[in-house]
């Protein structure tokens, strides 16, 4: 017996390079329930579907969420707000966070909707997807991150990009002291830095700073003699102490170790006292890289 021929899956000119609705592809006759689970097309979400053709990122999903399942005076939200805005630190398959009016709800896989009051001062349209403004996005990131690290870490990455800035953030929060939240607002905006040049840099400073230790610059360039030496992740300029956050790309090569050790040996030259810490460090041993920093602190007269 002949083996049979795979058919062609089906790919409807109309829906070509597009985003839709299931239910509408199979009402309007272009697409049959079958039609749909063959490997001309994907599920961006539930029941909506997208041209395989199409690598779909979290935008893509924060556009379909917009059109076919929010309701009206619903808002793209949180983390989802964020990447609309430009940060990157939201994985494709991370829920799409949305803000919803207290008399109605989104219960859909892949969508989490949040119900609160919202203000139209704290919306508008982005690239014409509805949004919470940048100042409220801060709002809500500190609302709704378990760890308040986290809530910063995504704070920063607006600050840097320049979606907010931090004196007119913490302005925002004190202007609504007293509304249920401001104050968790307020400790994040605190804590933010636009300086930051990573997540895990973010991480690290802020825990630093809740262990009690003084708050570092970030991205310190440092000179000696008038000539440029390095550009440390955090440092205490009045100590001469730098930390440095060291990920795997530090280990990737004899040139880039090569290249470290003539930067560090520079630092070390300038009478700079530097200090590295790794992310399994960061993770498992927080409390003694805590101890080593505040005793070179304290050796060069901080108290």
């Amino acid at each position: 017996m002949l083996n049979a021929v795979p058919r062609t899956p089906r790919r409807p000119a109309a829906l070509a390079s597009t985003i839709f609705l299931g239910r509408d592809a199979v009402t309007d006759g272009l697409l049959t329930p079958a039609d749909l689970r063959s490997r001309a097309w994907q599920q961006v979400v539930r029941g909506i579907y997208a041209d395989a053709t199409i690598t779909i990122t979290h935008q893509h999903r924060c556009l379909a969420v917009a059109r076919f399942v929010l309701p009206v005076d619903g808002v793209i939200a949180g983390r989802s707000a964020a990447y609309l805005y430009g940060v990157p630190f939201v994985g494709t398959d991370e829920p799409v966070e949305v803000l919803v009016p207290r008399a109605t709800n989104v219960r859909m896989a892949g969508v989490r909707a949040h119900v609160a009051q919202l203000d139209p001062s704290d919306t508008r349209r982005l690239d014409g997807v509805p949004v919470t403004t940048p100042m409220r996005t801060c709002w809500d990131l500190a609302q709704w991150s378990e760890d308040l690290v986290e809530a910063v870490v995504m704070i920063d990455a607006l600050a840097a990009r320049g979606a907010v800035r931090i004196p007119d953030l913490e302005r925002y929060a004190r202007e609504r002291a007293g509304r249920r939240g401001w104050h968790r607002l307020l400790d994040a905006t605190l804590l933010a830095d636009a300086g930051a040049g990573s997540p895990q840099e973010s991480r690290l400073r802020v825990r630093l700073v809740r262990a009690g230790l003084p708050r570092p610059e970030t991205q310190f360039i440092i000179v000696s003699d008038g000539r440029f030496v390095a550009r440390s992740d955090l440092a205490w300029p009045e100590r001469r102490v730098a930390v440095e956050y060291d990920g795997l790309w530090h280990a990737e090569s004899a040139a880039q170790i090569h290249a470290d050790r003539q930067r560090l040996n520079r630092l070390i030259a300038a009478g700079w006292a530097v200090l590295h810490v790794t992310s399994k460090r960061l993770r498992d041993d927080f409390d003694g890289f805590v101890r080593e920093l505040r005793a070179v602190l304290r050796s060069r007269g901080a108290r």
